[in-house]
């Protein structure tokens, strides 16, 4: 489990993978939290949104590795899929109480208990993120640590 996660906006995977030793902290826009996994998050999320699988998203490889990938004994950042990131930025607050109230029943299926407030708002902020990125050519990404 990460201990820290931040939530970032970069313009390029190049730009994103620059940032894996230190983190996104000061180089770019980024959002704090820690102590769930957030690569299984991220499968999970895009799940829900989407309908698709949690083994056809790992199958798919999402999320994308852009950096330090080695068996987690570094830092390691993951691409937000495009598809996540426009769910999250299409999502109206409904929609995301919506999808945090089945990640949440999710990690309890696996024996985590998770706030329901909590996921709310790590859903909302990362909509608010997702939808700060509007036409420019930038994607999310997740740094873990």
């Amino acid at each position: 489990m990460s201990i820290i996660i931040e939530f970032f906006v970069a313009p390029s995977h190049e730009a994103a993978a620059a940032v894996a030793e230190g983190g996104p902290d000061g180089a770019f826009e980024s959002l704090v939290y820690g102590n769930f996994d957030a690569e299984e998050a991220l499968i999970e999320w895009e799940g829900i949104f989407t309908g698709r699988s949690f083994d056809e998203l790992v199958t798919a490889d999402e999320p994308e590795a852009v950096a330090g990938s080695d068996g987690w004994e570094s830092p390691v950042v993951f691409a937000v899929s495009q598809v996540l990131q426009d769910a999250l930025a299409a999502a109206n607050q409904s929609r995301l109480v919506d999808v945090s109230r089945l990640w949440v029943q999710e990690r309890a299926a696996d024996g985590e208990a998770l706030d329901q407030e909590i996921a709310t708002k790590i859903l909302s902020d990362l909509a608010r993120l997702a939808r700060g990125i509007g036409g420019r050519d930038h994607r999310l990404y997740c740094w873990m640590a």
